[in-house]
């Protein structure tokens, strides 16, 4: 009994740790964006109710996509500290369907906003994107997206 008293007290002490870890870092993540945002006052991102950080570079002069439409899409991905992770500005589009989650969540949901032909910048905070695993991007990183919408071929746009 003692020792089965002995795990629970750890795995408890283990829990409330990591919840102030977990605190720690989201509230370091706030702390990067805001003296990004700080740092760059050029940029005036719109902030959405989700929190990722919108704005328009070039107003296109198509629609926006819907959810469902096929978007053919040319990006850069950098961390905030201006390190390039990711391009293919000089490669093939990026196809997928917007909206359906086949993109990280604030990408999906800033490619909705962009006209055809038009480009935005996205700064996406790490809950709308790669998250606290760890994975392929380090935990609690958010990211800023270069991101130019190419052309949109109409899909099917039920749920």
């Amino acid at each position: 009994m003692k020792k089965v008293f002995g795990f629970i007290m750890l795995a408890g002490l283990m829990f409330l740790t990591s919840c102030d870890l977990t605190k720690k870092y989201e509230q370091k993540e706030k702390e990067s964006i805001m003296n990004y945002l700080n740092n760059h006052p050029e940029l005036t991102f719109t902030l959405r109710e989700s929190g990722l950080y919108y704005m328009d570079v070039i107003i296109g002069d198509g629609e926006k996509p819907l959810a469902g439409d096929t978007v053919f899409v040319h990006y850069e991905g950098f961390y905030l500290d201006n390190y390039k992770f990711t391009s293919n500005m000089d490669d093939d589009p990026y196809v997928f369907p917007a909206g359906k989650g086949y993109a990280i969540p604030g990408f999906d949901e800033g490619i909705l906003l962009i006209k055809e032909g038009g480009s935005a910048k996205m700064l996406i905070p790490s809950y709308l994107g790669y998250g606290n695993s760890g994975y392929m991007i380090p935990a609690y990183t958010p990211l800023l997206f270069n991101v130019r919408l190419d052309s949109i071929v109409p899909g099917i746009r039920n749920n």
